[in-house]
């Protein structure tokens, strides 16, 4: 395509309110494959295991291998968009996906295993970053503030798919289709991008080298303005990932006795919370305009439900205040919706991050949050896997609820009441 036809492109979608509509919806289905890809493990974890003759802690271990890789791959990611352009590393990162998935689905060990989940990790690094680039090129701040949510909230429909359908397919056909599957959306979503995102000219905005970029990036995160809401986001995120894409599964089966399709529903109710939350919590934000208490308080009651949940474990404290053996499941899914509405204020981060930094930085200053997200889901992944073996789903539980309340206390310290 020529120069002239790329600038025609863009042209027709700044002025085709209908065509950016359907451009974003294309790239957000690929942010909606990520997340369905990343959950997986929550609903066939034990299958996996058993095929691959380890226990199952040490394989969720394992599955931290695709948050490394996710984390590592922001910036890199990030710097192709603006030498490159969104369609090109867009359709770029659907044939990793593809290839992932299908690597994934033939895994026949542990090691063949983590290395699917690794090209996972790195093909579905910008998948979220993708329609965000696109949106904040073709739209307006307030425009750019509504899609965002809109984006997340596609996004997070494939959470929901990997709940309870995940579940009937496992059931019914093994955990390998739910790869199958995967595998055939990222051709599908890369033919809606073929044909709906323009081909537009990239923007050669930052010549440096990702090196030097990544090293920006970590300087931004480590200084004192942004110390705080790193430290959040760090846990934040991670909480919320783990327990939804993990270990609730493993809960509602291993602990609460639920079948697959039974805790497929349950999660399905968590990941429904996960979707209307962050349109909840940005009315609520416009209303109340005290965004640092707001996420604070917020954070601070997801940690107090995730201890209320862990408690209600056999013989624990809340189970044996009710004078039962182990509170029903029923408790649990009340617990699940109002963690999943309470960690939503997460997006909240980086609206702080753009009031704390000036125009010139914010760009580096918001990959570096959203670098914690995901860099403190891999360590949490991986943590929380040892703790497993070592104490048992209840402490994984507790372990989680612990970090997200240091990361309030370091948030509170580090950002000022005027934030």
């Amino acid at each position: 395509m020529t120069a002239a036809a790329d600038d025609e492109a863009g042209r027709d979608v700044e002025h085709g309110p209908s065509a950016l509509i359907f451009a974003l919806v294309a790239l957000a289905c690929g942010h909606m494959l990520s997340t369905l890809l990343r959950t997986i493990p929550a609903l066939s974890l034990d299958l996996m295991a058993a095929d691959f003759h380890v226990q199952p802690q040490a394989l969720g271990s394992l599955t931290s291998v695709y948050h490394f890789a996710f984390a590592a791959s922001q910036i890199p990611v990030g710097a192709a968009m603006d030498r490159f352009g969104v369609r090109p590393v867009s359709l770029s990162l659907l044939a990793g996906t593809v290839v992932g998935a299908i690597a994934s689905g033939f895994a026949t060990g542990p090691e063949s295993f983590a290395f699917g989940q690794l090209l996972l990790g790195i093909a579905t690094s910008g998948m979220l970053m993708c329609p965000m680039t696109l949106a904040a090129k073709q739209l307006s701040a307030a425009r750019f503030g509504l899609w965002s949510g809109a984006i997340l909230s596609i996004g997070n429909i494939g959470m929901l798919l990997s709940s309870s359908p995940l579940a009937f397919v496992v059931d019914q056909y093994g955990w390998r289709a739910g790869f199958w599957i995967a595998a055939a959306g990222g051709l599908v979503v890369a033919l809606a991008v073929v044909v709906l995102v323009p081909n537009q000219p990239a923007e050669h905005k930052d010549d440096s080298s990702p090196l030097s970029q990544m090293s920006e990036v970590l300087r931004l995160g480590f200084s004192r303005p942004l110390r705080g809401l790193i430290a959040l986001a760090l846990v934040s995120l991670a909480t919320s990932l783990v327990l939804r894409g993990l270990w609730g599964g493993p809960w509602l089966m291993q602990v609460k006795g639920l079948s697959r399709v039974e805790a497929g529903n349950q999660l399905g109710a968590y990941t429904l919370a996960m979707i209307a939350g962050p349109l909840l919590m940005g009315m609520v934000d416009r209303k109340v305009g005290r965004r640092r208490e707001l996420v604070a308080a917020t954070h601070t009651v997801a940690a107090t439900l995730v201890v209320l949940m862990a408690l209600g474990a056999p013989h624990y404290a809340v189970a044996w205040l009710f004078g039962v053996t182990v509170m029903p499941p029923q408790y649990d899914l009340v617990l699940f919706v109002l963690i999943g509405l309470a960690t939503s204020a997460q997006p909240l981060l980086f609206g702080m991050c753009r009031q704390l930094v000036d125009a010139q930085t914010a760009g580096k200053a918001l990959a570096a949050v959203n670098l914690a997200f995901f860099l403190g889901t891999a360590l949490m992944q991986s943590v929380t896997g040892a703790v497993a073996a070592f104490a048992g789903l209840p402490a994984v539980l507790l372990f989680m609820a612990a970090m997200l309340l240091v990361g309030v206390m370091i948030f509170l310290t580090y950002t000022s009441a005027t934030s």
